[in-house]
């Protein structure tokens, strides 16, 4: 999406895109939190 677009929906340069499927959500918290720690 250009940055003129991403301006005018309010969308921040700091915005995390997460796609997920259809995994347990359990599963998806857990890989997210392990994610998260290494950063």
């Amino acid at each position: 999406m250009p940055k003129d677009l991403r301006d005018l929906a309010g969308i921040s340069g700091a915005l995390c895109r997460v796609s997920v499927g259809i995994e347990d959500a359990d599963d998806l918290i857990a890989d997210l939190k392990q994610a998260l720690e290494k950063i």
